[in-house]
């Protein structure tokens, strides 16, 4: 899915870094954004090929985690870069993307809830090509689109474990739980940003 929002880790203090701060490439944070990348992979393989929900599960939570870690490391260490707010939506979107196609493929969620996220990535595409054109500008990210975000990265780790067991329909329960929510908040926040661009 495309990275049209500029979320989360490195983005927060960009404006108030020194140039050559901002071009930095090897930093902490961008490793460990690197490592999370990395985690796609080895996702795809341990829940499509051994059918491995638990180790899949384990790789999504500490995706999630490093997500999490390397916004506040950045911030910490003062290793903000765009390399890193680049990065990090892009993979966030990746993580999604894997995530939902992989749960479709073994017929956890439906179809349409893929092809209705693909959409709103690709819609959304279009209105940061107005606003850059417009403006020279790209989207604020919001409280909301990280909630959404958010919403959607915790879901799909509950929907894997998801099954017949007492505990597996806990976990699917939760899982639905956000992802009702992250897909409200998802179009909801496409809807803002679209408005965004056109009154740009």
């Amino acid at each position: 899915m495309s990275s049209v929002e500029p979320q989360g880790q490195h983005s927060a203090d960009s404006s108030i870094q020194p140039k050559q701060d901002m071009d930095r490439i090897l930093t902490i944070p961008n490793g460990l954004t690197l490592i999370r990348a990395l985690g796609i992979p080895l996702f795809l393989w341990l829940y499509l090929g051994p059918h491995a929900n638990g180790l899949a599960f384990v790789v999504l939570v500490l995706g999630a985690a490093t997500d999490y870690f390397d916004g506040k490391v950045a911030r910490a260490l003062n290793q903000v870069s765009r390399l890193g707010a680049a990065m990090d939506p892009t993979i966030d979107r990746a993580y999604i993307a894997a995530t939902v196609i992989a749960l479709a493929l073994r017929g956890v969620i439906p179809w349409w809830l893929v092809l209705l996220l693909i959409a709103r990535d690709l819609w959304m595409a279009v209105m940061l090509t107005i606003k850059k054109v417009r403006t020279g500008e790209i989207f604020e990210v919001t409280f909301l689109g990280k909630a959404a975000t958010f919403n959607l990265l915790y879901a799909f780790p509950f929907l894997l474990l998801s099954g017949t067991s007492f505990l597996g329909k806990i976990c699917e329960i939760v899982g639905w739980a956000f992802v009702i929510w992250g897909i409200g908040l998802y179009l909801w926040t496409a809807l803002q940003y679209s408005i965004d661009a056109l009154r740009s």
